[in-house]
């Protein structure tokens, strides 16, 4: 499996996805790595791939590119007054992809972030040339930003997928009407799988 995970939106939960995925791929044998490799802001998120991977790669390898700013990645290099190094990016990914025949490529932020002023998360996901997942979170607003999202990802060319609903919030006692029927929806009207329905806090994932 080589996949490349972009979100809806940032902080919907796509390196516990992400995690979850390498996990489940070197539970079954399979020799499957993850990257993230742009992070802004702490380092946790390159820190849980790196252990998902059990290490079998370098944190720098995880995640070449750091910037300290917890923006964007184009806002975090203004910032700090460094440009984003996307050779680094490229030959990072090429020389961990040629390695690792499974590869979990985690973006940043949503998928039209810019990293640079020219160059967003979509044109890496379109360099990389992986099919594309989509992390959605299951809450109320979540079919027009999935719809979009999509809708973007086929206008490059590329391939998506499918999504993966998150429920990334601790459910409450009373019913979550758009949580129950998100699903069902966006399986009619986008006609792309649902690959996974990620229930919150679960730690396991079976493929």
């Amino acid at each position: 499996m080589r996949l490349f995970v972009t979100g809806t939106d940032t902080a919907v939960g796509k390196t516990c996805i992400s995690a979850l995925l390498v996990r489940a791929l070197r539970a079954a044998g399979i020799d499957a790595v993850g990257m993230k490799p742009i992070t802004c802001g702490g380092r946790e998120d390159a820190l849980e791939l790196h252990a998902a991977s059990d290490a079998a790669i370098e944190l720098n390898d995880v995640n070449p590119v750091w910037l300290r700013a917890p923006l964007a990645p184009y806002a975090a290099s203004l910032v700090e007054g460094r440009a984003i190094d996307l050779d680094l990016v490229r030959r990072t990914f090429a020389r961990v992809s040629a390695a690792h025949p499974a590869l979990i490529v985690e973006g940043v932020g949503g998928w039209r972030v810019p990293i640079t002023r020219e160059f967003a998360v979509s044109d890496l996901a379109a360099e990389l040339g992986l099919p594309v997942a989509v992390v959605v979170a299951n809450r109320l607003g979540a079919l027009n930003h999935a719809v979009l999202t999509v809708e973007s990802i086929r206008a490059r060319g590329l391939i998506c997928a499918g999504l993966i609903l998150n429920h990334a919030h601790r459910p409450t006692e009373s019913p979550d009407l758009a949580a129950a029927t998100n699903r069902t929806v966006l399986e009619d009207i986008l006609e792309v799988p649902i690959l996974h329905e990620i229930a919150y806090g679960q730690t396991t994932l079976v493929l």
